[in-house]
Formats: structure tokens, C-alpha cells, sequence
């Protein structure tokens, strides 16, 4: 693999990870606890949809086939995404989307960071306008992480249920393959293993706050999105998400 394809998949991986996440979030629209959390989870998911434009974007621009970004998110079958799983999981309750958000905020904040160091200065440009949203998506979710673990018996226990599970998907985040590999060659990614280093501790200090703890046994542990392996719920976003555009293929509105 050379490092254009390289390069080019990577962009694919940013964005299939907002893309999917934030159609996550979107299901929260209407649905949410309150007005003002009803707004916030759907800008979040908003912030990511745009993130996921620029991405879907650099990658066309890098394959040079005459895509566009709405070919990308619309006509691209389920194993040809590269998003984590972590990204595909179900809102289930209130709890268990502000835990996987949490986590996954976590891991946007250190990787923009890092990213902004990176030597392809397009990415490095896309990390510095990214980190500006991802900064509040960390501090939204983390103090509602807080706000739970440390509230009621109920909320401790829903959010507690649902780190059991969750926490061991974080391994996705940091997989070295050839694509990490061959960008980390010129600093265009940064180092992965310091970055999960980084990661824990954050998470940690937050849930040592919320008064939460760490499961004893983790489950299971996610692999195989960066390649195309994905889990059941993937299928089921994407019949939802693609549905219009393979309905009425090169419709205009």
C-alpha cells in the first residue's frame, strides 16, 4: 500500500466514524429527555455530519475517480465502511449514549490534538477546525457521565451496566495496521500507543469523578471495522440512511 491509498483510507475512517455516529445521535431528535439535551445531542450529531463532509470530501479529492462526497455516505455498501463499532452501537437509554459519546469524545479530543501536529497540512488543518467542536462534545457528555455515576442508585447503576460493556471497545481505537503504519512513516498519524496511554488516563479521571469503576472482566473487544467487519446494527443504519437515495437513484432536490 502506498501512501496515497493509505492516506485516502484514513480520511474514510474519520469520516465513517462521525457519519455513523452521528446518525446515532440524530435518532435522539424528538426523543431526547428535554428540550435543551434534544438540541444539544442533535448539534452534536451535526458537528459530526460536518466533519464527515470535509473527510468524504479529501477523499474523493485523493481518489481521484470523480465521486463526490454524497457518493461516499449514500452508495457505498456496508463493507466498504470503515467505521469502529463502538460508532455502530444502539442508543439503548439516556445512560448508555452518554457513555459510548464519552468514549468516543475522548478519543476525537487526543487524536484532533495529535492530529494537528500531523505533516499533511490538510489534516492537520481538519484536526485544528474539528478540535474546536469535539472540545464541547467532551465537556457536554463527560459532566453528564458525572451527573449519572454520581446521581441517583438508578442513574449510577444504568451508566455502571453500560461501561461494563462499553469499555472494552476502546481497543479499536488504537489498531496498528498497514494503513496506520505506513502513514506513521512521515508523521502523518501520530504515535497510537502513546495515544492509548493518554486515552485511559483521561477516561479514568473522569470516571473516578463519577464515581464509577472500571468492569473486572471485559467483554468484547471490537476489530475488524477498519477493514469492513462490522456488526448487525451497521446493516440496519445504513437501510435507514441510504434509503431515498437507492430509492430514486440521481434524484435532485
Amino acid at each position: 500500500m502506498d501512501q496515497k491509498e493509505a492516506l485516502y483510507q484514513y480520511w474514510l475512517r474519520l469520516g465513517d466514524d462521525s457519519m455513523i455516529l452521528a446518525h446515532r445521535l440524530s435518532e435522539w431528535c424528538s426523543n431526547g429527555p428535554f428540550l435543551e439535551e434534544d438540541i444539544a445531542l442533535s448539534n452534536i450529531g451535526l458537528d459530526l455530519f460536518g466533519q464527515t463532509r470535509i473527510a468524504f470530501t479529501s477523499a474523493c479529492a485523493l481518489e481521484g475517480k470523480g465521486r463526490t462526497e454524497d457518493d461516499l455516505a449514500y452508495k457505498r455498501p456496508e463493507h466498504e465502511f470503515r467505521s469502529c463499532h463502538l460508532a455502530e452501537e444502539p442508543n439503548k437509554d439516556f445512560a448508555h449514549t452518554m457513555v459510548r459519546q464519552t468514549l468516543f469524545s475522548a478519543y476525537h479530543l487526543l487524536l484532533y490534538k495529535a492530529l494537528e501536529r500531523s505533516s499533511d497540512e490538510q489534516l492537520a488543518a481538519f484536526a485544528t477546525k474539528s478540535l474546536k467542536e469535539v472540545k464541547y462534545h467532551w465537556r457536554h457528555t463527560s459532566r453528564w457521565l458525572v451527573r449519572l455515576g454520581d446521581g441517583t442508585e438508578e442513574s449510577h447503576k444504568r451508566v455502571q451496566d453500560s461501561l461494563d460493556i462499553l469499555w472494552s471497545f476502546r481497543y479499536e481505537f488504537f489498531e496498528v495496521d498497514e494503513v496506520v503504519t505506513e502513514l506513521q512513516k512521515t508523521s502523518i498519524v501520530p504515535d497510537l500507543s502513546n495515544l492509548q496511554s493518554d486515552y485511559e488516563a483521561l477516561v479514568l479521571e473522569i470516571l473516578e469523578e463519577a464515581t464509577l469503576v472500571l468492569p473486572e472482566k471485559e467483554g468484547f473487544k471490537a476489530t475488524g471495522g477498519r477493514i469492513g467487519h462490522h456488526s448487525e446494527y451497521l446493516g440496519h443504519i445504513l437501510s435507514e440512511f441510504q434509503y431515498l437515495v437507492r430509492a430514486y437513484p440521481n434524484s435532485k432536490w
